[in-house]
Order: C-alpha cells, then sequence, then structure tokens
C-alpha cells in the first residue's frame, strides 16, 4: 500500500496523536475495555448496540449521552461509527465480524487473537481481509485459530487478499467476494532490510534478481560491481530462506485447505490439483489477478456477492472507512481496536 493516505485518514491520525500523545500512533494503543481511559473504549458492559458504540441515542424521549467523556467520544468517533458499522452487521448477518488490515507476519497473530479470544464457537465468524501477503506459515496458524472459534468462517475480501492471504482465505468455509475482489498467486513475501526501512519482496523476485545477476556477470564479469551494488541487501540467509519458501509454497497449500474441518482428504486433493497451476505453476507476478469467476472456476466455496445488496452495501461503507486511514494496520472489532503504522 504505496497511495497516499486521503484526508479523512490524516485527520484520525490527528486525533489519535492529540489524545494519547506520542505512544498513541504505535499498535496496540486503542485497544478499548472502557469508556474514559484514553487507551479504553467503549464498556462492553453497555447494552445497546448504539451505546457499545459510543453514539447518543434517544430511549423513553430522552437523550442518552455516550459514556466517555466529551473531548474523548469527539477525538474517537471515526472508531466509533466504524464499529456501530459492525455491530450492525452482526445483528443483520448474526455473526461476530473482525476485520484485519496488515500484511501477515508472526507478530499479527497475538492481535488476531485478541479479537476472536472470546468468540462464540457456535457462531459464525466473518472475517473482513485486506492485505498484500506475507508469510505463509503465519497464515495457516491465523486461519486454524478462526476455525476453532467458529461455527463456519467468512472471509470477506472488499478489495485484494494476496499470497498468504489467499491461504488464509482458502482455509474458509465462504470467501464473499465484490466486482473488485482479489486473491492471487501463492508466492510467499519476504521483508528486506534496507535503508528505507523493511519492504517487502516476493521470494520468487528475489531469485529472478540473483540468478539474472549471476548470468549477466558470466556473460560480461566486469559488469560485477554494478549488480554487488544493486543487490547489496541480499545475502546467504535470505536467499536461502526464499528457496525455502518457494519449495514448500505447495505443502502450504494443502495445509490451508484442510483447515476447513469440513473438507475431506479427497476434496483437499481435488483442490490442490485444481488450484496449482493458475496460483503456483503459472506464476507470473504477485499482482496477477484472480478474481471471483476465476476462483470460482478453480474450486474454491466463492460467493460472488450482488453489489447492490444490503449485505455488501454496509461491507462496502465500512470498508471505504478503512481505506481512508490508508496505509495503517489495523485490527478492529465491535469492541476492540488495535491501530498502528503499516510496514505497506
Amino acid at each position: 500500500m504505496n497511495q497516499e493516505a486521503p484526508s479523512g485518514g490524516h485527520e484520525e491520525a490527528a486525533s489519535l496523536d492529540s489524545a494519547e500523545g506520542v505512544q498513541g500512533r504505535k499498535l496496540g494503543r486503542e485497544n478499548q475495555t472502557g469508556p474514559e481511559h484514553p487507551s479504553q473504549g467503549p464498556s462492553t458492559q453497555e447494552g445497546e448496540a448504539g451505546r457499545a458504540a459510543g453514539e447518543p441515542s434517544l430511549a423513553g424521549g430522552e437523550l442518552n449521552l455516550p459514556g466517555q467523556s466529551p473531548l474523548y467520544h469527539a477525538l474517537n468517533s471515526a472508531r466509533y461509527d466504524r464499529q456501530q458499522l459492525i455491530a450492525a452487521y452482526e445483528a443483520e448477518q448474526d455473526c461476530r465480524l473482525i476485520v484485519m488490515i496488515d500484511a501477515i507476519f508472526p507478530e499479527s497473530v497475538t492481535i488476531f487473537e485478541e479479537l476472536i479470544y472470546d468468540a462464540d464457537p457456535n457462531q459464525d465468524l466473518h472475517l473482513m481481509l485486506n492485505s498484500p501477503g506475507g508469510d505463509g506459515e503465519t497464515a495457516i496458524r491465523l486461519v486454524r485459530s478462526a476455525q476453532a472459534r467458529c461455527k463456519e468462517l467468512t472471509v470477506i475480501v472488499p478489495d485484494r487478499a494476496k499470497s498468504a492471504a489467499t491461504l488464509l482465505a482458502m482455509g474458509a468455509h465462504h470467501i464473499l467476494m465484490g466486482p473488485v475482489s482479489d486473491l492471487g498467486p501463492i508466492d510467499p513475501q519476504l521483508r528486506v532490510p534496507s535503508d528505507r526501512g523493511d519492504r517487502m519482496v516476493a521470494a520468487k523476485d528475489l531469485l529472478s534478481a540473483v540468478e539474472s545477476a549471476q548470468h549477466a556477470i558470466q556473460e560480461n564479469p566486469e559488469t560485477y560491481p554494478i549488480h554487488a551494488a544493486m543487490l547489496a541487501e541480499i545475502d546467504a540467509v535470505l536467499l536461502q530462506f526464499a528457496r525455502s519458501a518457494m519449495e514448500r509454497t505447495d505443502q502450504l497449500m494443502e495445509e490451508a485447505l484442510r483447515s476447513n474441518p469440513s473438507r475431506d482428504e479427497e476434496s483437499v486433493k481435488k483442490l490442490c490439483s485444481s488450484l496449482k497451476e493458475p496460483l503456483i505453476a503459472r506464476l507470473s507476478s504477485h499482482a496477477a489477478v484472480f478474481g471471483a469467476s476465476d476462483a470460482k472456476r478453480a474450486g474454491l466455496p466463492v460467493i460472488a456477492v450482488d453489489p447492490s445488496s444490503h449485505q455488501w452495501s454496509i461491507l462496502w461503507r465500512l470498508w471505504t472507512k478503512y481505506f481512508a486511514m490508508l496505509p495503517r494496520r489495523i485490527y478492529e472489532n465491535a469492541k476492540n481496536s488495535q491501530i498502528g503504522p503499516s510496514d505497506d
């Protein structure tokens, strides 16, 4: 996510900084369990959805004011708006809705768990997921954890769920996709340190760059200094890690598909066979498009949602509120919010 955040995102960031100081910019400072403290949000004890979302409401002709202090409520009103939409969706769909907007790496696990640790295993879980990808092993851990805490898991893709995020989606009972929703090739993503901070690079692209440099140097040894400078950030350990990640791609796909407890072994093998060609063997670019119709043809449990439906209307309105905050790392449900700067 390299785009500039629209003005709404800057306003919210400024609000959080004002309310919580410099530390408010760090992931985890928006965790909520009560109404008053700056690191807390709506009380989990508040009954009505509107009050839980921190919104004023009328009861018996009298105005019930939010439990938060006026300034704190004003500074966090955007969050309450999002959580009110989440609560409305949950009531309509009879499910728990959680949101994850982040690259998938080991540190995602604990924050993700915070959203589902108290989930009802007899209730459906819906996950709104937007991610450029990341670590496949972590994606398997996340989908297994989600499946262990719900009746059925639905992954909602409003925009993109690439690579490791596609693996996560594969382990769901249903994948809800709209007209612009996009899955993608299962190409492991690596974090490569640089002078400008960590950046995500596809393992395949890293290996291709090294192989191309080797061929060029063999043909013209005088180009060695140029290629050495271009690949200065790549060491032998990272190179071997990239090779290992690529070798394990088939196995990770099988493990992801097997994470859905409703699938038998025959179904898993059949899906592996149909998905390998478009998502692994035919791998061309991390940005390659794999939309709802492509995923459905390959056998994935895709629900191509009607974009004019009330369900998608709520989801899209919620997604646009998150889009206005990008680039940020976001983990949120109706009563918990963890937001921090993005690595993208």
